[in-house]
């Protein structure tokens, strides 16, 4: 897994341009959030990161008790959470209604090995909604996908009364951290920064899919996107690679 960059005092204005188009540019009325469990968050994130309109995404820990859980004592499954990921997205782009379309599709919601959570696993599939708008959008997505399905959907649609922790840095951006060369290009040093990173979002959804997917959308990504030129040259190398490969 990637390690982090030393921190340095670096000016901002060295980042690549099209890092500054994220949700500091967005008028703080149009960006919403939305927290959703589905097995575990790596997939869960990459799914998210991938649709346009969403922003910006975080791995962490839900709806338990102890504060600032670690990922092991989460799994030891004795503290209530559950593996998640908040969204943060742009509601002119996208609805938090296509965001319950996207979770359907990223997990098996008729999973029964999710009505153990608690007691044999601490994987669930759950829907954390907000207010009540969320609620009642949320319940109607359910209704329209078990419609489609003949297994019952056990996910669980519960009100976020807790806080979200943030996950361990080896949890963000799983799928990019595999991808040492174009980690560094992007100058990640924190934490915070993979998590409040655009780019970092729309390259892990990319680098999360299949390897046709991957070499598609990863060209377009760097003919629409302003990035380094060593980012470029990385993404460049693992296209090259993946096409040897098929």
């Amino acid at each position: 897994m990637y390690k982090l960059l030393p921190k340095t005092h670096t000016d901002s204005s060295e980042f690549p341009a099209s890092e500054s188009k994220s949700s500091s540019t967005i008028p703080l009325e149009f960006l919403c959030e939305a927290v959703f469990a589905g097995d575990g968050f790596w997939g869960l994130e990459a799914a998210f990161g991938r649709v346009d309109g969403v922003v910006k995404t975080a791995t962490g820990y839900c709806g338990g008790t102890l504060k600032k859980p670690s990922y092991k004592e989460v799994c030891e499954g004795r503290t209530g959470h559950t593996e998640a990921v908040k969204v943060m997205y742009d509601k002119r782009k996208i609805s938090y209604k296509s965001l319950c379309d996207v979770f359907w599709e990223a997990h098996d919601p008729t999973n029964k090995e999710f009505l153990n959570f608690g007691l044999s696993t601490h994987h669930r599939s759950a829907i954390f909604y907000m207010n009540e708008e969320q609620r009642k959008q949320a319940q109607e997505s359910k209704i329209r996908k078990q419609m489609k399905l003949n297994r019952r959907i056990v996910t669980k649609i519960i009100a976020l009364d807790s806080e979200f922790f943030m996950g361990e840095n080896q949890h963000q951006k799983y799928y990019l951290q595999k991808n040492y060369r174009v980690c560094e290009s992007l100058n990640l040093r924190s934490t915070e920064q993979f998590v409040e990173s655009n780019i970092a979002c729309k390259l892990n959804g990319i680098l999360g899919m299949e390897v046709r997917g991957i070499i598609d959308e990863l060209t377009m990504f760097l003919e629409s996107h302003e990035v380094s030129d060593q980012t470029k040259l990385a993404c460049g190398e693992i296209i090259e690679d993946l096409r040897k490969k098929k």
